[in-house]
């Protein structure tokens, strides 16, 4: 290393160099590596700048990890680029995080669905001062109108806003920006300045019209530019014209609106019906006695896969298997029912708060294995 600085070498660093490199969450299979360039962090950097209206008396709490894309992304580009004020929290706990809105009086608080579900299904927020927050964002996960809508119903004067990004696009890709935008629940709003989208038919790879759902395919300088080291997985995400194939199902309304129904992964094949579990996860946390809920495959003979859920009681709760059988049968098609129901203490996620279904997938093959034994 020179000592002077005179004498150091020249580098050249261009916009399309690599930036840095995120690990995609792997919440259904193996992570991959996500090579972002210095082009897609100044885009996003101008994402913030030019749309978000930052207010430097807005003070926001940092819920996840920045080696996340979400924190990379929103915090340590976005809100420290354009010299907000940020509360980092050392670990993530639910009791810590409401513990620094009180004593910070943090006005914005980014979260994802599982922790809004227990704001709003349990009374942990009653225990302290939240009157200085005024918007929540949520994302990383669908969330359904139902929750959207308890959740405001219980925080009445504090607005939601919901958003949508993949580590692929840097973090960004649709969001509700304001009030009027976030009344459109179940939405994440609409798409990203300079970020263009299209359905595609799955199957056929054709696009498809308004209110139509298929794969959500996006372009735009936020796009990454390939997966390390893996030019396979490169090949079959990113098309010669610069198209990503995101794996998400969604559709967009006639306003423009994007809905994420789930990953295209993630559906169930019962007997040749595609069953959304991100859809029955919603019907079930409607459910009075249910604190959390997540629905998996589960391999069977005859249907191929079933939909299986993992049930969070309430404290006091004795929901039994039947209860949550029958609650589902009476709402859905026949062939979108829950099958099978274990109750845990707690759902696995990520340090950014996404279910991990693959360890539960894994949870109930292991007892399948042990009783066929």
């Amino acid at each position: 290393m020179a000592s002077n600085p005179a004498d150091a070498p020249s580098v050249k660093i261009r916009q399309d160099d690599t930036a840095t490199l995120l690990y995609s969450s792997g919440t259904t299979g193996t992570s991959k590596g996500v090579i972002s360039t210095h082009r897609n962090l100044i885009s996003v950097l101008c994402i913030f700048l030019s749309r978000l209206r930052l207010n430097r008396e807005y003070l926001y709490l940092c819920t996840v990890p920045m080696f996340h894309v979400y924190g990379l992304s929103a915090f340590a580009c976005g809100l420290l680029g354009s010299g907000s004020t940020i509360v980092v929290l050392s670990k993530f706990d639910v009791m810590e995080m409401l513990a620094a809105v009180e004593k910070y009086r943090v006005t914005y608080l980014p979260i994802v669905p599982p922790i809004l579900l227990a704001l709003t299904k349990t009374d942990i927020a009653r225990k302290y001062d939240l009157r200085s927050l005024h918007t929540v964002i949520c994302g990383g996960a669908p969330l359904s109108k139902e929750s959207a809508e308890e959740f405001v119903a219980r925080f009445p004067s504090v607005s939601l806003l919901q958003g949508y990004g993949l580590t692929e696009t840097t973090g960004r890709g649709a969001s509700t920006e304001n009030e009027e935008e976030s009344r459109h629940y179940g939405s994440v709003g609409m798409l990203t300045p300079n970020i263009e989208a299209k359905i595609v038919d799955p199957d056929s790879i054709t696009p498809l019209p308004p209110n139509k759902k298929g794969e959500l395919w996006l372009r735009g300088p936020v796009v990454m530019k390939g997966y390390f080291n893996n030019p396979e997985a490169t090949a079959s995400a990113l098309d010669k014209d610069g198209w990503l194939r995101t794996g998400d199902l969604c559709y967009i309304d006639d306003n423009g609106y994007l809905f994420v129904v789930d990953r295209l992964k993630e559906l169930i094949k019962y007997k040749g019906y595609q069953v959304a579990p991100a859809e029955l996860e919603a019907l079930l946390l409607s459910h009075p006695e249910i604190a959390e809920a997540a629905v998996i495959p589960f391999e069977d003979r005859e249907a191929g896969q079933v939909p299986m859920a993992y049930i969070v009681r309430k404290p006091g709760s004795t929901l039994y298997e039947t209860n949550v059988t029958d609650f589902v049968a009476q709402q859905v098609a026949p062939y979108k029912k829950v099958r099978r129901v274990a109750f845990v203490s707690e759902i696995p996620k990520t340090a950014a708060g996404k279910t991990l279904r693959k360890d539960l997938i894994k949870l109930a093959t292991s007892k399948l294995d042990a009783f066929e034994v």
